[in-house]
């Protein structure tokens, strides 16, 4: 809701500092997203009068025009425009001024033109930031030209003398207070928080006498999709721009003037938060208004020129024989107003909120009207709306309002209440607020406090229980006025087991350089493909989301590699030189037979690095890293099997990439991108990931470390160094070589692998070191060769044998 300061001073006294009306109606519940001041891109522009025109010595087309800007001296202007003539008074932006070109603000300076100097700019609608609907008496490609409608005291800055300097408030109106999406209900929360006084009229007109009945006739043929609907006629009219004042607001609030009627049903629309229409009376068939039910396959074409095909439970407004609206969202082709409209019938009506939002939806239309109705209104102001629309009719001299009106009301007059305790209130609230206070803030929002309850005034349909009006209270109260308590009744805040450890594996990626990232859980069904998935994988069957916000975010992900990806292949594409980036976030796998799939958290963690040339050795020692701080045990890494468990095998190059396992358990793999991948991200450097499933792995790792105290007695020290098939992998030496050593064991490092002239082609030479200690005592010489004897013949079952 867009709100002008100028309008809402009619009803309210707001002359305060913006800052503090935001604030306040903010803090008050009515929170305001952004104000502007219009025009404020235009600067040094004001008003001037041509006191001399000539044309130009070396152009056909441009003039030299003398300018009286209410200096000493008048400013010498060259100008192409053709409509300005000597006597004129137009907006001249002097030299060093701000105007706007495109849309976008650019500075004027003065120079010359064809040789002779010009101080600055004739300004058109379109330099100010308007355009003819402002200023229907402008020419759009010309030069604006005042009229009489404007300040033509020469100097006057141009914003204040065409009164383009406006404050605008936006509000982010909730769905429950559709009363606040009017002028007159911010007025209500403005005059309720700053404690001022409201001054909203009864709207009246004189009127003109003659039988409406002779005229129309109105009929509500569902009671309960419509409770009230009024009409009006309106005879002699005549269709005419609207007066500046109204066009103006209009503007202010967002909505484009086009002439007086229909700019008459925006503005009341604005003001009393009640949407309205007007008919042309040429068009509604046998003077007949019936508010009923659409018939299956009947059609409309709407003011959008659109046909639509209706159903049975949409609501509509027709005439003897065929719709002329749907109701509550837009009217159809022929129910507008024309130039030679001379008879118009006003309607002000209440329709059921979830059958207008139902309706609009279906059709794939969202209008200001159905906005409005979709978040529920009571139908008493329809009367209030009504009224005010015949009394600017009267106003503006757009025709003559028959005195009589049709009012067909099906309204419930009983007031909404509530149980009023200001003990019960105070202790909701945790405060100590006296009731008087109490019921004198509710007054000021126009309710009654009567017998022990309170009464709500009719516009309020949002209060139905205690807690309601203990938050009426609240507000005005000051949220910040409220004193800070501890919720009784519940034991202290604890992060659950779930949540601290996946804080351990943020910490301990960040801790490596790695750099969090959050991305969106929905992604396009493209992003499968890109990864390398195959054609058969189980990862295919998504969650498909019903009402996407387009193709790229359509489905659920059943893979948080995808998501790394575009990270990545983003940042390579800006020119990064690096990126270490991890998410921790869910895959969405769906189970038969459910509604909802399975949301297994994931880490996904990967880099590309073309200044370090980072590599896959890099990456396993992250993994490695990552591991040893969440406390897993008994980790290795294999090459990834037929029976690997992870589909996105496909998506890492086959010879470098490797399983995680912890106590045998398939927890995660790692692995350098394969080159198809890469090449469709458009990665142009080597990149690396890995992924880890975390519910898995915290079922694996120990919660509490356990520490070993120093050792008490020497380690033995040993050097092996075996020739193998180079096909066997160097892991699977030293799982057998911890497996010969048994309980003695105390470490194993590889130093050395070795492939060359010395060796036999197809061979290669591996040597470890082998660290061996006993907690009971020295390690004699005949224990260490005994466990090495049982090393050597544990090798030489995977065909290796002791180099000389």
């Amino acid at each position: 809701m867009d709100l002008s300061m100028r309008w809402l001073a009619d009803y309210v006294d707001c002359d305060m500092p913006i800052k503090d009306f935001v604030s306040g109606l903010t803090i008050s519940g009515s929170k305001v997203e952004c104000y502007n001041v219009e025009g404020d891109y235009l600067s040094n522009v004001v008003v001037g009068q041509v006191k001399e025109i000539e044309r130009h010595p070396d152009s056909d087309h441009m003039w030299i025009t003398q300018i009286d800007v209410g200096e000493d001296e008048l400013v010498q202007i060259v100008t192409g425009a053709q409509n300005v003539k000597k006597g004129d008074f137009v907006p001249v932006a002097k030299h060093k001024s701000t105007v706007l070109h495109e849309g976008k603000p650019v500075k004027i300076t003065k120079g010359k033109l064809r040789g002779v100097a010009s101080n600055g700019m004739l300004c058109s609608l379109d330099e100010l930031g308007l355009s003819i609907h402002d200023f229907p008496y402008a020419i759009e490609d010309g030069i604006f030209i005042l009229g009489d409608d404007c300040d033509k005291t020469v100097g006057t800055d141009i914003k204040k003398a065409i009164g383009f300097d406006d404050t605008c408030v936006e509000f982010e109106i909730t769905s429950n207070r559709p009363d606040c999406m009017s002028v007159i209900g911010l007025a209500r929360e403005t005059a309720a928080t700053f404690n001022t006084k409201l001054n909203v009229k009864k709207p009246e007109y004189k009127g003109i006498d003659g039988k409406i009945s002779d005229l129309l006739s109105v009929k509500i043929h569902n009671t309960d999709l419509c409770k009230r609907y009024i009409g009006a006629i309106v005879k002699n009219v005549k269709i005419e721009p609207s007066p500046r004042w109204m066009r103006e607001r209009l503007r202010a609030s967002g909505v484009r003037p086009i002439n007086n009627l229909v700019d008459i049903t925006n503005y009341v629309m604005l003001e009393y938060g009640r949407p309205m229409h007007a008919f042309d009376l040429r068009y509604v068939e046998g003077g007949e208004i019936n508010v009923r039910n659409a018939e299956a396959g009947e059609k409309i074409t709407t003011l959008d020129g659109v046909e639509r095909e209706l159903s049975p439970e949409m609501l509509v407004i027709a005439d003897a024989k065929k719709p002329v609206a749907v109701a509550g969202v837009m009217g159809g082709e022929y129910s507008g107003i024309m130039e030679d409209t001379t008879t118009v019938v006003f309607e002000s009506a209440c329709f059921d909120g979830a059958s207008v939002r139902t309706t609009a939806k279906k059709l794939g239309m969202r209008t200001d009207a159905s906005a409005r109705y979709e978040k529920g209104l009571d139908p008493h102001e329809c009367y209030e709306a009504l009224m005010r629309a015949c009394q600017l009719v009267e106003e503006l001299g757009a025709g003559e309002v028959l005195r009589e009106y049709i009012d067909e009301n099906y309204q419930s007059e009983e007031p909404a209440s509530v149980e009023f305790s200001a003990e019960w209130i105070n202790k909701f609230l945790g405060t100590d607020i006296p009731e008087a206070e109490m019921i004198e803030y509710l007054e000021r929002l126009e309710f009654k406090v009567e017998n022990g309850r309170v009464y709500a005034p009719w516009f309020r349909i949002d209060i139905g229980v205690k807690a309601d009006i203990a938050e009426e209270v609240a507000r005005l109260y000051g949220y910040n006025k409220i004193p800070d308590t501890i919720i009784r009744g519940v034991a202290e805040a604890k992060l659950s087991p779930k949540q601290k450890f996946e804080r351990q594996l943020k910490r301990a990626m960040i801790s490596m350089g790695m750099n969090e990232i959050s991305t969106f859980s929905f992604i396009s069904p493209k992003y499968l493909d890109k990864i390398n998935l195959p054609e058969n994988s189980k990862l295919r069957n998504t969650v498909t989301i019903s009402n996407p916000l387009g193709e790229d975010t359509s489905i659920m992900r059943t893979t948080i590699l995808p998501s790394l990806m575009e990270v990545l292949s983003r940042n390579n594409s800006y020119r990064n030189p690096e990126c270490y980036a991890f998410e921790l976030g869910n895959e969405y796998l769906p189970v038969d037979g459910e509604v909802l799939p399975e949301e297994p958290a994931r880490l996904v963690f990967g880099f590309y690095d073309t200044e370090t040339k980072a590599d896959f050795y890099d990456l396993k020692g992250i993994a490695e890293g990552l591991l040893e701080k969440a406390g897993a045990e008994n980790v290795e890494f294999e090459r990834p099997t037929e029976t690997c468990e992870f589909a996105e095998k496909a998506s890492f190059h086959p010879g470098r990439s490797a399983v995680i396992l912890v106590d045998g358990k398939q927890i995660g793999i790692i692995g350098e991108l394969h080159p198809k991948v890469l090449e469709n991200y458009g990665i142009s450097a080597r990149a690396y990931a890995g992924k880890i499933n975390v519910p898995e792995l915290m079922e694996l790792c120990v919660e509490t470390k356990t520490y070993k105290p120093l050792p008490k007695f020497p380690a033995s020290l040993r050097d092996i160094s075996v020739v193998v098939n180079d096909e066997v992998p160097v892991a699977e030496l030293e799982k057998a070589i911890r497996k010969a050593v048994g309980s003695i064991l105390e470490k194993v490092t590889l130093f050395d692998v070795y492939k060359g002239e010395q060796i036999d082609a197809g061979k290669k030479s591996v040597s470890f070191s082998i660290s061996m200690r006993s907690h009971d005592g020295t390690l004699t010489d005949e224990q260490a060769d005994k466990a090495m004897s049982k090393v050597v013949d544990a090798l030489s079952k995977l065909g290796a044998e002791l180099r000389s």
